[in-house]
């Protein structure tokens, strides 16, 4: 008689502690839906209910998956799944058992968020593994809502590579994000998937999935666990994760756009203001109190060179709060270094 897979016993440990996060707002009532045709294409738009004062109703608008890491309520998810800080989150835990989340962390470099429910008992919770010990090759699951409709569906692969870095679109707004240092795996990960743990054959979570491959099969992407573990632990400790803050507004360089503007170089952060009328460097912040200025190209942090690939975002988090940070400028074509005393994102 032959014995079930360890798989087995993984799910049924795992499955319980994987939640639903469920995404809603207020909005218009609406009475009917009317189309209309533009552009060779069919729109179809809800027709509001008259009267000076619509009746509002509470609608789902988008969703995605999660997972307990804690028995006294703390959930992890992808921070593109709950982006939108006008909406209302609801973690489902079961059919039967669903809890208002409030959203603790939000950290769009790493795309993680700290939730916490409470309930009247101990959660099911997930145990975590050292992301930075995974090796090439290993077994791994990934779990989670497919299609926001299929609940605790399980896929099976490996750890297809490590270190990724890839060009992301998510959210309700679809806004793009550098993803760095990511897991590759060949197992499934669909939408509805992100936010949903992805486990070692021992059943701990070594990473949140978060995106895949559109036209592709079996390429799919997970955060490592340590980023947000290390966002959970600041968290517990001061109610907010700790973000070093520099005060800048600035544009990575890329090869085309330095062709394009006739820069001096390929790589690093250009100083320049969004719009008219405000200064890209904020006044009293710690860019300004260093003497950085505007259409000063950054080009290193601590020594790591500032890239499409390794942004300026990505190297400011592992600088500390109060301590000195030396900057490589380039200023009218001639290379400066600068101290600056990182502050904290208010």
């Amino acid at each position: 008689m032959s014995s079930k897979s360890p798989i087995v016993q993984v799910a049924k440990r795992v499955c319980p502690a994987v939640i639903s996060v469920i995404v809603s707002k207020d909005l218009p009532k609406a009475e009917n839906f009317y189309s209309f045709g533009f552009g060779g294409k069919e729109y179809v738009m809800p027709k509001l209910e008259k009267g000076e004062k619509s009746k509002m109703q509470k609608t789902t608008i988008g969703g995605g998956s999660g997972f307990i890491v804690s028995k006294d309520g703390y959930v992890f998810t992808s921070n593109h799944v709950v982006a939108d800080t006008t909406a209302d989150y609801t973690v489902v835990v079961d059919p039967k058992h669903k809890y208002p989340a409030k959203i603790l962390s939000r950290n769009p470099i790493n795309d993680t968020a700290v939730l916490k429910i409470t309930g009247d008992k101990s959660f099911p919770y997930l145990e975590m593994a050292d992301s930075s010990k995974i090796e090439l090759g290993e077994e791994v699951l990934a779990v989670g809502n497919a299609l926001g409709e299929f609940t605790d569906t399980l896929s099976v692969g490996i750890v297809s590579g490590l270190s990724r870095f890839i060009t992301a679109f998510g959210g309700m707004d679809h806004q793009m994000q550098n993803l760095r240092g990511l897991i590759q795996t060949d197992a499934a990960i669909n939408p509805g998937n992100s936010g949903g743990p992805l486990v070692n054959i021992n059943g701990k979570v070594i990473g949140i999935n978060t995106a895949m491959i559109m036209g592709a099969q079996n390429i799919g992407f997970a955060i490592p666990i340590n980023y947000a573990k290390k966002d959970w632990e600041e968290v517990k400790k001061y109610g907010k994760i700790i973000v070093p803050f520099l005060g800048i507004k600035y544009v990575l360089i890329s090869k085309e756009m330095a062709e394009a503007n006739k820069l001096p170089v390929e790589d690093g952060a250009l100083v320049v203001r969004e719009a008219l009328g405000e200064s890209p460097v904020i006044k009293d912040s710690s860019a300004d109190k260093a003497g950085i200025k505007e259409w000063d190209i950054l080009l290193e942090c601590n020594n790591e060179k500032i890239t499409a690939k390794n942004p300026l975002g990505h190297i400011l988090q592992k600088c500390k709060i109060g301590e000195e940070a030396t900057f490589k400028i380039l200023r009218d074509k001639k290379e400066l270094n600068l101290k600056v005393i990182m502050s904290e994102k208010e």
